[in-house]
């Protein structure tokens, strides 16, 4: 006897066999939608980041040709210009120019409110701003009686641009000088414990953060300063310095990754490498945050080899370049501290190149958008 069917018919049949949407495939784009988001908000302002790079490296006072006058444009472009160029980025993504302007009104508001490089601050309230602009106007606009849509324009835009900054003064800025405590405080407390290649898993996210001046200088180097004067040399001054990590990042982007990682990452690599600009690195990492999966291996690569074979400088190397770190060496300690390098770049590079599928992914997707626009013509 055939058995009843339900009134829904199959349909509710297929739908009961139909598999659970899985967890990790919604987590990973989940992820890769954030890492589109900053990459939107990070990549095109590329340009001013090497320029930066460029103007700290040559005329810094441990730059190639220092220059007391020049030097003063290093701390005003990353201090205000490049966390503006990043709000105001940020706000056109959420609502296109009116909102790139409430978000870089609202982004010097953490410029003002924090010490450190606001590019975390920026990220966060650029969009913001932008966000509850568009939503203001979608209540208020409507509203608006003819003749005064642009006095409810400029002046909206204004008073709440205005009142975003004075949040980021007051909010933004504390709560990014509070996560550099506690980050210098979970560093300090892996090196009592003897842990010390773990501490990269908090180094490396910290840098990408724009948070190394911080650590390095206010973590690393009063520790490095009390055991150069016990043992004539300290590792940890090589911790954050380590240019290796980066480096890796930066072969594996130009081999591996998206187009516009392909044609910058050689200039980056100059200015990383050379120039010892580590700060020129982040953007392509927060463009794909997976990335800091090989920072942090190439970070506990470099420690571990400077551990197990004794390695140390005399000083903090400053700026972060090899040619800073071998001048700071002790004499007879030039090949530990290039192994530490040598292995942290090769161990990042070939974390960093299974992360982007060794360039598969992009060149799928370059041969898709020329076979649709073959298809359009």
């Amino acid at each position: 006897m055939a058995r009843p069917q339900s009134p829904s018919g199959s349909a509710a049949d297929t739908s009961a066999q139909s598999p659970p949407p899985n967890r990790l495939q919604s987590a990973r784009a989940a992820v890769q939608r954030f890492g589109g988001y900053l990459s939107g908000m990070v990549m095109p302002n590329i340009g001013a980041f090497i320029a930066w790079g460029l103007i700290t490296a040559l005329f810094i006072p441990d730059g190639w040709f220092p220059n007391e006058t020049l030097a003063q444009l290093v701390d005003p472009m990353i201090g205000t210009l490049l966390p503006l160029l990043i709000g105001y980025t940020g706000g056109r993504l959420v609502y296109e120019q009116r909102g790139a302007v409430v978000g870089a009104v609202a982004t010097i508001g953490v410029v003002v409110g924090s010490d450190v490089p606001m590019f975390l601050g920026a990220m966060i309230i650029g969009p913001l701003a932008a966000y509850l602009t568009k939503l203001l106007d979608k209540v208020a606009r409507p509203r608006i009686h003819a003749g005064f849509e642009m006095l409810y324009n400029n002046f909206s835009a204004g008073i709440l641009g205005g009142a975003m900054a004075v949040v980021g003064l007051f909010g933004i800025g504390p709560v990014v000088q509070t996560i550099t405590e506690v980050l210098g405080s979970g560093v300090q407390a892996l090196i009592d414990l003897q842990l010390l290649p773990l501490v990269s898993f908090i180094v490396e996210p910290a840098k990408v953060l724009f948070l190394n001046n911080a650590i390095n200088h206010g973590v690393f180097a009063p520790l490095g300063a009390a055991r150069v004067s016990e043992t004539g040399q300290a590792i940890e001054f090589l911790i954050e310095t380590n240019p290796g990590p980066g480096l890796g990042v930066l072969l594996a982007c130009m081999l591996f990754g998206p187009k516009v990682s392909r044609s910058t990452a050689p200039g980056a690599i100059v200015i990383h490498f050379l120039g010892g600009i580590h700060e020129i690195y982040f953007p392509y990492i927060l463009a794909q945050p997976k990335l800091i999966v090989a920072a942090i291996a190439g970070g506990i690569t470099g420690v571990t080899t400077f551990m197990l074979l004794g390695a140390g400088t005399v000083s903090t190397p400053s700026p972060g370049s090899i040619i800073a770190l071998m001048a700071v060496t002790p004499r007879g300690g030039h090949l530990s501290v290039l192994a530490g390098v040598a292995a942290a770049t090769i161990v990042s590079f070939i974390v960093a190149s299974l992360l982007l599928g060794f360039g598969r992914p992009e060149r799928n997707k370059e041969k898709a958008q020329r076979s649709n626009a073959e298809a359009q013509q």
